[in-house]
């Protein structure tokens, strides 16, 4: 009875969380502070509701980076803004990953650009019909954008954020586009479509890449690379938490109640996804190990039932 009280309990407050979300995104009030901020010759962030795109300005071209919220209108309101700052069609959109809030009504620039991304982002675009571009050009590692005396690049470093996410960086210029990976001291979102350990190893490299003045997140303030320092040093200590408690064969349950994590308290959304961030960390880390015993038939349907039960390490030693 406990278990299924339990269950239900999560379920409740699962429901009403996607309720008031959804309620939130309805009521809301849209672009209101849409914005254009040259960040240096060629670079310009733009942006509305605390979420930033790019674009990218040469002698013959435009290139746009992303998106934007389906309901924020600001795609459309970028593209005659474009057409009356500069003298040079949109060329090409390139999209950072599959992520609807990142790429919805990219689609606007469809009359006069070709869409980029990398190769895994199209089975996400298609399965999930996003309302965005699909993607012309897909490349493997990195790619070469040249718009007139501005060149562009493309680096897939491997899985992170998502397994298609991709940086845009401006060499000559210094500058980084890092959507959605420089998430600097925020706990936002949580991990349902990340390779924490691939994450890892990107972040560790972005933060000590040379040549590396600017960092343009997708969300929050414009940054350096101590953005990408601070989220790495965060998730290892997640990661390293929560698999420390695994391995000594606590449950779900009990590790969430365990985790406080309180050196990152000062993280935006401490209070709100720190919770959130521990399941998925431990989802993630549920399918990335393998306890010396293995789960018996009776505890994988005990799992089904109620993932907060399911058991990540040998049992207890038996004191007979």
């Amino acid at each position: 009875m406990k278990r299924t009280t339990l269950s239900l309990a999560t379920l409740l407050v699962i429901v009403a969380y996607i309720c008031s979300s959804t309620a939130l995104a309805q009521n809301r009030e849209w672009g209101v502070n849409r914005s254009i901020q040259k960040i240096s010759d060629s670079v310009f962030r733009w942006g509305s509701d605390n979420q930033y795109g790019a674009y990218i300005v040469g002698s013959e071209a435009i290139a746009v980076v992303d998106g934007h919220y389906c309901p924020s209108g600001t795609v459309q309101w970028l593209k005659a803004e474009l057409a009356r700052r500069h003298d040079v069609p949109v060329k090409y959109v390139i999209l950072s990953h599959d992520h609807p809030d990142h790429i919805c009504n990219s689609q606007v620039f469809d009359d006069t650009a070709i869409a980029i991304g990398h190769r895994n982002i199209l089975p996400h675009i298609v399965r999930e019909n996003r309302q965005s571009m699909v993607p012309d050009i897909t490349f493997d590692e990195s790619m070469d954008i040249l718009l007139g005396g501005v060149t562009v690049r493309l680096f897939y470093f491997g899985p992170s954020h998502s397994d298609n996410l991709i940086q845009v960086y401006v060499p000559d210029e210094n500058v980084m586009i890092a959507v959605d990976l420089a998430k600097g001291k925020s706990l936002f979102p949580d991990y349902r479509d990340m390779d924490v350990h691939s994450t890892l190893r990107i972040l560790k490299m972005l933060g000590n890449m040379g040549d590396i003045d600017v960092v343009l997140p997708g969300h929050g303030p414009i940054s350096d690379q101590q953005n990408f320092r601070d989220q790495h040093r965060y998730l290892q200590a997640l990661r390293d938490e929560v698999l420390h408690h695994m391995v000594a064969g606590k449950s779900l349950a009990e590790i969430r109640d365990i985790i406080t994590l309180d050196e990152f308290s000062d993280y935006g959304g401490y209070d709100r996804w720190l919770d959130q961030n521990i399941v998925t960390m431990w989802d993630y880390l549920y399918r990335y190990r393998e306890p010396n015993q293995r789960i018996t038939e009776d505890e994988a349907v005990l799992c089904r039932q109620d993932v907060s039960q399911c058991r990540t390490a040998d049992p207890p030693a038996s004191t007979h």
